[in-house]
């Protein structure tokens, strides 16, 4: 077995772990540290917004011996306006020019055709207007919408709704900090990037959910029992699953890389950058919330349930009153309390989450298997 593999079977079995939940403030302050400066910069610098959205021409020029720099010059020269170049396989040209109406678009046309040496019958002229970017846009945030009502409700009945709270919070993350690479960025948002978006949603929420099954089977009869509390088998549920979580993560990660860094950069593809940044930045942080924010506020939130509140007393007090008589405390690895057990007093440990075998240590009621 490879030295992964048996990290995954050992985190799955409880022998090693880390405690994810018990450092949650680490996480929460990174991720508002990352959240805000998404929003600053979105605040400052504001979205490069494509030529869908804010209408204008696209003209389509054959293959020339005239650089993109040189091509930039020109067309910005000759309409007045920013213009954005990108080198085609054949040695052509795409040049977008924003804000130009019917009658602009012709004279544009014309001195381009003279500036970069081409015939104007070759060079292909297509006007987009700002409207149509509009309704692209209107439809999406309805889509958005949609999807997170429809996302909460489902969660909400397959599971509780503290965990559609938290799965809603981490989706709303993982959104702002694509949006905010973004912005930084400086790539253009354009329908692909859209897409993109609308597409992470999905992938954000499969490595959440996976955690919450594990969460909701170990935390079954939780409170008919006094050995562990609802953060520690919270925990356990992030170990378990952590190993599957980066192997569906990497997976997904190194074709929309390969799209992002070889296709849109060292090929020059730059059309794939739209969709491919925002999949590839959604999908780390959604691999990320899944685990460092989503669990975390679950714990959180059913720690102020008064039934857990009281389980905690309870496990607390027996523990503190087994110290005192000199006996071994059940401390799940990467408990609450920060600390690893001992390999060797592994195995008590190893029951404690939601997949164990029916030993001793197991929550009342989590015997189930799937």
């Amino acid at each position: 077995m490879s030295r992964l593999g048996d990290l995954g079977a050992r985190l799955y079995r409880g022998e090693v772990g880390y405690d994810f939940i018990g450092k949650r403030k680490i996480w929460y302050g990174i991720s508002i540290l990352i959240t805000i400066t998404a929003i600053a910069a979105l605040a400052v610098r504001g979205l490069n917004m494509g030529i869908e959205f804010k209408g204008g021409a696209v003209f389509t020029i054959p293959s020339t011996s005239i650089s993109e720099v040189q091509a930039r010059e020109d067309a910005q020269k000759a309409s007045g306006h920013d213009a954005i170049v990108q080198k085609l396989g054949n040695g052509g040209m795409r040049i977008q020019v924003t804000e130009l109406d019917t009658k602009q678009a012709d004279a544009v046309k014309t001195q381009l055709a003279k500036d970069l040496k081409v015939d104007e019958a070759k060079i292909n002229a297509d006007l987009v207007g700002p409207s149509w970017g509009a309704t692209i846009a209107n439809k999406a945030w309805m889509g958005l919408g949609i999807f997170m009502v429809l996302v909460v409700i489902y969660l909400a009945i397959a599971f509780e709704w503290r965990m559609a709270v938290a799965a809603l919070i981490a989706l709303i993350h993982d959104l702002t900090i694509t949006v905010g690479v973004y912005t930084l960025v400086g790539f253009e948002v354009t329908p692909g990037t859209v897409i993109g978006l609308l597409t992470i949603l999905g992938y954000s929420l499969y490595d959440t959910v996976v955690v919450f099954d594990s969460l909701k089977e170990g935390a079954d009869g939780i409170t008919k029992q006094s050995r562990w509390t609802y953060s520690e088998v919270a925990n356990r549920s992030i170990n378990s699953t952590l190993v599957r979580s980066i192997n569906t993560t990497v997976v997904a990660l190194l074709p929309v890389g390969a799209l992002l860094f070889i296709g849109g950069g060292f090929l020059g593809a730059g059309m794939l950058n739209d969709i491919s940044l925002s999949l590839f930045v959604g999908l780390a942080a959604g691999a990320y919330s899944s685990i460092f924010i989503a669990t975390p506020l679950v714990a959180d939130l059913k720690e102020r349930d008064p039934k857990i509140k009281a389980l905690k007393k309870r496990v607390l007090a027996k523990r503190a009153t087994a110290a005192a008589k000199g006996e071994q405390a059940d401390t799940p690895t990467g408990g609450d309390d920060g600390t690893e057990d001992d390999p060797q007093d592994a195995a008590p440990a190893a029951v404690a989450g939601p997949r164990g075998r029916g030993g001793r240590g197991r929550p009342s009621g989590s015997g189930r298997r799937r």
